[in-house]
């Protein structure tokens, strides 16, 4: 299940594996690069698991709802931490009012929860507030060691 990406030169839309989010690769039209996704992606099960399964990079996940005052508060977080990390990590949002099936998975007891998932495993989880410093601590932790 490829993620549509509009280039931002031409307008053309482009689909990118979910193995290729963090790379740079073209445009099918005019071959301009579309860079790597720097915003948070709001996913469905299908989705996140494409996703999760296939990134070469740690993915945070953040598990949020609408009505949840501390979730409004972290947004600006996630999408700076999103922002900071493209390249390096991908950012998911997980409405739990939409997908209450993805956040029992996680055992999600309180929102915000975040995790924190490298090759489709959990390397942390953690609910409550956090800054985007810290959200990238966790992210740099679990990235691969390169050789």
């Amino acid at each position: 299940m490829p993620i549509i990406r509009a280039c931002s030169n031409c307008g053309q839309k482009n689909r990118i594996p979910a193995k290729n989010l963090t790379g740079e690769v073209r445009c099918g039209a005019c071959k301009s690069p579309l860079t790597p996704i720097a915003e948070p992606l709001e996913v469905d099960e299908a989705l996140f698991d494409e996703v999760v399964h296939h990134a070469p990079v740690p993915v945070l996940v953040d598990f949020w709802a609408d009505w949840c005052g501390p979730c409004r508060m972290a947004a600006p977080q996630v999408a700076r931490t999103a922002a900071d990390m493209a390249g390096k990590a991908l950012v998911l949002k997980v409405d739990t009012e939409k997908h209450p099936q993805l956040a029992a998975r996680f055992n999600v007891q309180g929102i915000p929860n975040f995790v924190i998932l490298r090759a489709g495993h959990v390397v942390r989880q953690q609910a409550g507030l956090v800054q985007h410093d810290q959200m990238e601590k966790w992210l740099t932790a679990a990235a691969p060691v390169s050789s």
